[in-house]
């Protein structure tokens, strides 16, 4: 839900950072929570017009799992309960998000991109995330609290097999250049929309996008890039720290 709410005087919305401060009669799991701080995913209005946020605990193990697949890391409480907290800006900054079907050959691309670049230092700030089809889990994503999004995927643009482009979306339309990438069920341009009609989207989305080579249509139980997209892996993780350095900056 795209809805805003006023606690002491500031304005929360998704991404903002909050104390929890549990009404008293709370039950022995809600007191371990009091004092601990958190991160607004979303804020929800009840039948009776009452609004509710829906929070996720710093330092839970299970906080990645996301709302979409573990309710019980998130927690929903009053406006009367939290404290926001000061900040200069979005604590969850930037997602690197992989998409791609690793049974697909070249299709892989974004998932062995996440799983290079998680081999590699990540700069606070930054969540790197293997979608895989999960194109549902995506949109969800989209509306959690970041500033900018990379999506990580192969896209046929006509460009020579390997090819590794940055491509922004137009921020209308949601379309990226003419790119025909599909994130698994859900293309981006229609994973966007559908994030817009649930809530706010991070302001700036950006994909890095690599020109599959020609056998990837037919190689539909094939667990392997091909060898000019695999050299460009390395490419990739190249533009996409290049990025977040710039992004943090």
């Amino acid at each position: 839900m795209n809805a805003r709410a006023l606690v002491g005087g500031r304005e929360l919305t998704a991404g903002s950072r909050v104390r929890l401060r549990l009404r008293g009669g709370a039950d022995i799991f809600d007191l371990a929570l009091i004092g601990r701080t958190a991160t607004v995913e979303r804020i929800e209005e009840d039948m009776e017009g009452g609004l509710h946020l829906v929070v996720a605990v710093d330092d839970d193990p299970g906080r990645d799992l996301g709302a979409r697949n573990q309710l019980g890391h998130r927690f929903f409480v009053g406006l009367d309960e939290v404290e926001p907290l000061p900040q200069d800006g979005p604590s969850r900054k930037v997602l690197v998000a992989g998409i791609g079907n690793v049974f697909h050959g070249d299709d892989g691309f974004g998932v062995e991109v996440v799983r290079r670049l998680e081999e590699r230092r990540i700069p606070d700030g930054v969540d790197v995330t293997d979608f895989g089809i999960r194109g549902i889990d995506l949109m969800y994503a989209l509306g959690d609290g970041y500033r900018t999004v990379i999506l990580v995927d192969a896209s046929a643009r006509g460009e020579a097999p390997g090819t590794v482009s940055l491509i922004e979306p137009d921020p209308d339309s949601g379309d990226f250049g003419g790119a025909v990438i599909d994130a698994h069920g859900l293309d981006p341009a229609q994973v966007l929309r559908l994030a817009r009609d649930n809530g706010p989207v991070p302001p700036r989305i950006l994909l890095v996008a690599c020109e599959p080579s020609a056998r990837t249509g037919d190689a539909t139980w094939e667990m392997e890039l091909s060898p000019v997209v695999g050299a460009a892996v390395g490419e990739a993780v190249s533009l996409i720290e290049r990025l977040l350095a710039k992004e943090l900056a």
